[in-house]
C-alpha cells in the first residue's frame, strides 16, 4: 500500500477503553504505511457519519493553529474535502435491553455507507457491533482480533484504489 496519505481517524468515545484499543491497532498499521494521521473524538458511534461530513464541508474557522478558512489537516490552497485521503471510523455499540442497539447500528452503518458512495470517500469501517463488553474487547484489543488494524488496512486499500482510478493525488 502506498504511503504518503493523510487519514482522519474519527473515534467514538462512548466506551473509551475500547476506543483506545481500536486506535492503538489502527495507528500501528497506519504508521507502518507512513501515513500521516489526524484524530477527532466524537461522543458515540451515531455521531461518526456527521463528523465525517463536517470534515468534508468544513472550513476550520477558529480552529487553533489554523489559518482562517483552513480546514483541519488541510494544506494551504487545498479545497475543503481534499484535506484527507481517507477516513477511519472507529467505535463500538454494545447490545442493551432495548431496540436502541438495532437502530444505532443500522443508521451508523447506513450513514457511513452513504458517505462512501456520495461523495465517494475512502473509508475504513471499524465500528464494532457486539453482544457484550467481553466480545467487544476481544475484537478491539490490538494483540487479539485487532479490528482497528483491520479497518485501517481497509482504509489504505480504498485510498490505493482511488489512486488507481485517479481520484486521489499520488
Amino acid at each position: 500500500m502506498n504511503g504518503g496519505c493523510h487519514v482522519l481517524i474519527l473515534e467514538a468515545r462512548f466506551y473509551p477503553d475500547i476506543a483506545d484499543e481500536l486506535v492503538k491497532g489502527a495507528m500501528a498499521v497506519l504508521e507502518r504505511s507512513n501515513a500521516t494521521v489526524a484524530r477527532l473524538a466524537v461522543p458515540g458511534a451515531f455521531e461518526l457519519p456527521a463528523a465525517i461530513r463536517f470534515a468534508l464541508r468544513g472550513t476550520g474557522a477558529g480552529a487553533p493553529g489554523q489559518a482562517p478558512g483552513q480546514a483541519p489537516g488541510q494544506a494551504p490552497g487545498q479545497a475543503p474535502g481534499q484535506a484527507y485521503d481517507g477516513f477511519l471510523a472507529l467505535g463500538c455499540v454494545i447490545r442493551g435491553e432495548t431496540d436502541h442497539y438495532d437502530h444505532i447500528c443500522r443508521e451508523v452503518s447506513r450513514g457511513l455507507m452513504d458517505l462512501t458512495l456520495d461523495p465517494g470517500i475512502a473509508l475504513g469501517f471499524g465500528v464494532l457491533t457486539c453482544r457484550d463488553r467481553a466480545q467487544a474487547w476481544e475484537r478491539a484489543i490490538a494483540t487479539g482480533k485487532n479490528k482497528g488494524g483491520d479497518a485501517a488496512a481497509a482504509c489504505l486499500a480504498m485510498i490505493d484504489l482511488k489512486r488507481r482510478f485517479g481520484l486521489v493525488s499520488s
